[in-house]
């Protein structure tokens, strides 16, 4: 093969924390897509990196199974001093997901959320809420199915199981019509869970989050029609928006200074989801007319653009 044909390497750098995992898996999934790049993931905790080789971009010695990166891509604190370490290795690209402790300038590439407050640069991509790995629906789906993500408590919003389960009974209540599958997460207290578990019935399941897979939620909401949130992880959020999916957000008070609820907030104003006072706009909402959100892929054509050695084999679907 002609080295200038060969499709680019991509290394991704993970942490192995799950939302961190999710960003990369997004944006690399869609650089595959678009440019053909095989795509690599390296395990942070196998290569320690002594503060003298991030300093001077002295790169560790890595498995000699991976081919020379076009691209390299980190995603948590945890990844840093490697990526950092790497940032010297010929021909290769440096990119960090999220706002770095470390100097912008040490990096070739940076996709920040607005939630952040940094400002866009040439070098610098501000994306509404974080990357996730979800596509958005070609269709959704005319059955009056609806899913509920349920979090727990986090530094951003005043969790209330209370509220939260008045809130989950009163839409079941509300929409009798409707078939609901309730899903708690790894953040949901015990207590919410066993009384989430007593609202099953032929209407509704429950869904223990250590019961799913990784693409449960890929599937899950490709089979609904509407679904509500809980409001304290940006993530889970991101990731219902991104499908398509109408989505409503479970009423939480925000703690101020928040920017993770400030990131939520956009989100609303944006009209990418709905607040529970809006919830038979969630409901019955015309699909055609919902806002749509995909910043993986806007990400994936940006660095395109940006990165030459990227683009040697970007496909037709490039030019969409």
């Amino acid at each position: 093969m002609n080295p200038e044909t060969r499709a680019p390497a991509i290394w991704l750098i993970t942490d192995n924390k799950p939302g961190h995992k999710n960003q990369l898996k997004g944006l690399g999934n869609r650089l595959r897509v678009l440019t053909g790049a095989s795509i690599h993931w390296i395990n942070a905790a196998d290569y320690p990196v002594p503060l003298w080789r991030v300093l001077l971009g002295a790169a560790p010695v890595l498995d000699s199974s991976f081919p020379a990166p076009a691209l390299i891509i980190a995603a948590g604190s945890g990844t840093h001093r490697l990526l950092l370490a790497l940032r010297r290795l010929r021909k290769a690209r440096t990119l960090v997901l999220m706002k770095p402790a470390f100097p912008l300038a040490w990096v070739d590439a940076a996709i920040i959320p607005a939630h952040d407050n940094v400002k866009a640069s040439r070098k610098t991509l501000i994306t509404e809420g974080v990357i996730n790995a979800v596509t958005p629906m070609a269709k959704l789906t005319s059955k009056p199915e609806a899913l509920i993500l349920a979090g727990g408590p986090s530094p951003h919003f005043d969790w209330d199981d209370d509220a939260v389960l008045s809130q989950i009974t009163n839409l079941i209540a509300r929409y009798p019509e409707w078939r609901w599958t309730i899903s708690d997460s790894r953040r949901t207290p015990a207590a919410l869970t066993r009384r989430l578990s007593e609202l099953q019935s032929p209407k509704v399941t429950l869904v223990h989050h250590a019961n799913t897979h990784d693409n449960w939620l890929n599937h899950q909401l490709a089979a609904s029609r509407a679904v509500w949130v809980s409001p304290d992880s940006i993530s889970m959020v991101c990731e219902a928006a991104t499908s398509g999916v109408p989505t409503g957000l479970l009423d939480l008070p925000a703690r101020g200074g928040s920017r993770v609820a400030r990131g939520v907030n956009r989100l609303v104003e944006q009209g990418l989801v709905s607040l529970w006072n809006e919830h038979s706009q969630v409901m019955y909402e015309d699909a055609e007319r919902h806002a749509q959100l995909w910043e993986a892929d806007r990400a994936a054509r940006w660095l395109i653009n940006r990165f030459a050695n990227l683009s040697q084999r970007a496909n037709k679907e490039t030019a969409h």
